[in-house]
This record gives C-alpha cells, structure tokens and sequence, in this order.
C-alpha cells in the first residue's frame, strides 16, 4: 500500500488502521511462543489478509474520479525517472533547449528499451517541496516544451523512436510562461508531433492536465495507466469556473470523465495499462514491469508498420476526436 511517509488518504484510513493492526499482531504472535493454539491464531490471521485483499480491490475498483486524481497526486507515486531508470537500460539524460534555458519540469534523453534505443521525454514532479519547487510542481514552461521538441527532432533524425510520459497539472500559467510564448512552444510540438516520421507512444503515468499534457501527447499510439487521470482541466478549476465554488469539483470530476475506463470508451487513449491494486506507488515494481512488456509489445508493433501509414492512422486517430453525428429522428 501507499508509503506510511506519504499524505494518507481519507478513503485509504480505514484500510491501513485495519492492516497496522494486522501487522501488530503478528509481531505479538511472532515473539510469543506460549500461546495456546498458535496454529489455529495464525491461520486466522491469514485469512484477515485475505479478506482485507478482497476489501482492497473492490475499493480501488470503486474509487471516483476525484478519488483517483488524490490518489495519483501522492508523493510516493513514481515519476518519470523512476520509470526511466527502471524498465531502460543505458540511459542519458539530455539538457537545454538550445534557446538559453533548461527547464527541469522537462526531463528527456536517450535510453534503450530491450534491443532498441529510444528517446524519452516527459515531465517530472517532485518528491518533496523542495524538490516540487525546483521543478515547478511538473508545470512546464514553454522551454520545457522546446527541449522536448529539440529532443524529438534529433530522434526523427537518427530515426529512434519517441517515448513520453504525461505526468502535470498543466503547463506553468505564470506571466512570464505567457511573455516567452507559452502557447505558441505548446501549438508546434502538436504540429511538429504530427510530422515526425518515427513511432512515438504517449503514455499518461499520473496527472495528465491540460495542453501541457499533450504538448508531448501526440502518439501513434496514447497508453493510460489504470489509476491515472486525463483532463482538460482539473476539476477543482472547472468547478471555479462553471460554479464558482470550488467545493463542487466532484461533480466537475465525474462531468470531466477523467478516468481511463471513459477515455478507452471515448477514443482518446488506446490502452489502459494495470497497476497493483492501491496503484503504482503500492508496488513500484509490479507497476515497471506492467509498463515495461506494453511498451515493448506497443513498439514491436509500430515499428512494423510503414512510416506513411503510422503518420496517416496518427492523424486520423486525433482527427476523430470529438466527433459526432446528429440525426433527425421521425415525430411520431
């Protein structure tokens, strides 16, 4: 489950005290040798941690939206580089966009993933305040936004394919995001994503907010894990905005439908990637070798592929987004 270190979730409360408790227990029965049908006592409490399993997975099967965004803005939750270091070999993280600046919101590089090298791109939180504030809190400005496009282009060049990891709020809103050109760096990465001839894979790992999650979210392929999120806005800002009380943003949450289950069944994204029950920051490992077999599978399978018709089915997929039919239905 989630790090005793992280912030505890109020719906999460009830299931740690119960397996605290469990744990004691344990202890009490491990250094206690003169207790009469110790047998039988353990095998009980075995099977408490069945059943507190079985609590676990219909409760993070019923978690609601604004749930599932507490849940994956935990601390402990793994970020990009964590990703990165574990299911990539060789793996070196590339600076600056060329431009004067290197914004650590944006980390990028150039890894191999089983056989193949590949460039990595994505934001990357902190793990503590210290550390949020050095890297913005994942917002990204918009020279965050031209290293990743710096980085893109040089995989289109050596033909390595591109994989990103979503993880903000949103882009940095902040006065000088605007006056050094904060939408304009977001609107050519979609562009320039379009035209890349390489495979490339997105895959939302947290928090995915805004147009700063798909200034590097254009993919022939958009992969989701199963806690994450996918918003054009959080819910706390939509409920600001629509009914300016911010108090309504669980109503916000479920309207947005942010969950991974609602963008699989509206097309936004391809895949929904599992997690270990109580969400990747549960069981890191699990979570890396889930990530790790879907993009080798998903790569495998783009690479394959001819250029043109990966650049034409990519641009189709985006295109598709949103659209709907209206019909006249006869007046009885």
């Amino acid at each position: 489950m989630v790090s005793r270190k992280a912030f505890t979730l109020h719906f999460l409360k009830p299931i740690f005290e119960f397996e605290s408790q469990l744990k004691q227990l344990q202890k009490i029965i491990a250094s206690t040798k003169s207790i009469t049908n110790l047998v039988a006592i353990k095998d009980e409490v075995n099977q408490l941690y069945k059943e507190l399993d079985i609590i676990k997975k219909y409760l993070f099967n019923s978690l609601t939206p604004l749930q599932r965004l507490h849940l994956v803005r935990q601390s402990d939750r793994p970020t990009t580089l964590d990703y990165v270091n574990n299911i990539m070999d060789n793996s070196i993280e590339l600076h600056g966009d060329r431009g004067g600046t290197n914004d650590s919101a944006i980390v990028s590089g150039i890894a191999s993933l089983g056989k193949k090298t590949v460039v990595f791109i994505g934001h990357q939180r902190g793990k503590d305040t210290k550390e949020n504030v050095l890297r913005n809190f994942g917002m990204a400005s918009p020279g965050g936004y031209r290293k990743a496009l710096r980085i893109m282009k040089h995989a289109n060049k050596f033909n390595f394919p591109i994989l990103t990891f979503i993880d903000t709020p949103g882009a940095w809103a902040g006065i000088k995001a605007e006056e050094l050109g904060q939408g304009e760096a977001i609107a050519v990465n979609l562009r320039e994503m379009f035209s890349f001839d390489v495979p490339i894979i997105c895959t939302v790992i947290g928090e995915g907010g805004s147009g700063g999650a798909l200034g590097i979210g254009v993919g022939d392929a958009v992969l989701m894990l199963e806690y994450a999120v996918y918003t054009v806005a959080t819910p706390e800002a939509c409920a600001a905005i629509l009914w300016k009380d911010s108090k309504q943003s669980p109503i916000a949450a479920e309207s947005l439908k942010i969950t991974s289950s609602d963008l699989k069944l509206l097309g936004i994204i391809d895949h929904i990637v599992k997690e270990p029950i109580g969400g990747a920051q549960s069981d890191p490992t699990k979570a890396f070798a889930y990530l790790k077999n879907k993009l080798v599978l998903e790569l495998s399978y783009l690479i394959s592929k001819n250029p043109y018709d990966r650049k034409k089915t990519r641009y189709s997929k985006f295109r598709q987004i949103g659209k709907f039919y209206e019909c006249n239905l006869p007046m009885f």
